[in-house]
């Protein structure tokens, strides 16, 4: 495991090499003008905008006492814009996240967690420096700038989930919002459908990334062999491992066809990335699909 100190000082490498990034969504383009015509998004102007629940890692000057004088609830007041420059994370650290894979005579690829948090804490200098507010999805840290919310981000990238396959988490989904998920997608797709339509039903658009080892694709597996998962939770054994490699690439491919299709239908953009390839490129393609581009 890399440590968070680490994690970040390979990540602002990675990012360094880019120009700051904006994430944009669609359908903001046209409101993020000086003034106050369109501006109906919570953020950094004077106007207040809504109250909504207060969430863990909310500082307390920002809960309004007298709304939440009303009742037992307290509630934050937010102001416009802040909404639009909002990203969240969330990065696969599942047990199935922890595969790697070395060809004879040449050294051990990344594991798949270490290339997901890299290119996750790296997305996030980018889009901090570039003036956005980065957090988690979930409660556990809301959307913050500054150095501080980098390191507390690389600290939470660096704590392990014991499940096989970790489902993406969906709560507290900031309406309007843009987001990052970074996994193998491996696990139950149920989950993924039910984050991303979620996210889609708040109008949060982003990106998904699918961060695979190369046997995953190629499957380079002959005779007998005994497959286990990482958590240790699975296990098959077979007599000849060859005989599987068709069936096994077409069900990588059906998966693949899912997701595509998943983002399609809510508005995300999906990519692929593989442990042997330049880590650059990847944050070149999420520089490019978070700032509008296309996939």
């Amino acid at each position: 495991m890399i440590p968070a100190r680490d994690l970040r000082q390979r990540s602002e490498i990675e990012a360094s090499r880019l120009p700051p990034l904006l994430a944009r969504a669609e359908h903001l383009a046209g409101t993020v003008l000086l003034g106050d015509h369109g501006r109906r998004r919570a953020g950094l102007g004077d106007d207040f905008w809504q109250y909504r629940p207060a969430q863990m890692g909310d500082s307390r000057r920002l809960i309004d006492h007298r709304r939440s004088a009303r009742g037992d609830q307290q509630f934050v007041r937010e102001r416009e814009w802040q909404i639009a420059q909002s990203v969240m994370m969330w990065v696969d650290q599942g047990a199935s996240m922890r595969f790697t894979s070395q060809a004879e005579g040449k050294a051990a690829l990344p594991e798949k967690i270490d290339r997901a948090r890299l290119l996750g804490l790296a997305t996030s200098v980018l889009l901090i420096r570039g003036g956005e507010r980065v957090g988690l999805t979930g409660t556990t840290l809301p959307p913050r700038r500054g150095n501080m919310q980098i390191m507390r981000l690389a600290e939470f990238f660096t704590i392990d989930d014991q499940a096989e396959y970790a489902p993406p988490e969906h709560r507290a989904m900031i309406p309007h919002a843009r987001a990052v998920f970074l996994s193998d997608f491996l696990g139950d797709m149920a989950e993924v459908r039910l984050a991303l339509t979620k996210a889609a039903d708040r109008g949060v658009r982003g990106v998904l990334m699918q961060v695979l080892d190369p046997a995953e694709e190629m499957f380079p597996f002959h005779g007998r062999t005994i497959f286990e998962s990482i958590g240790g939770t699975l296990s098959h054994e077979t007599l000849k491992a060859g005989e599987l490699r068709a069936r096994y690439q077409q069900r990588l491919a059906a998966r693949k066809d899912e997701l595509t299709a998943l983002c399609r239908a809510t508005g995300w953009q999906f990519g692929t990335h593989h442990t042997g390839e330049s880590a650059q490129s990847a944050l070149l393609w999420l520089y490019r699909a978070l700032d509008g581009g296309t996939s």
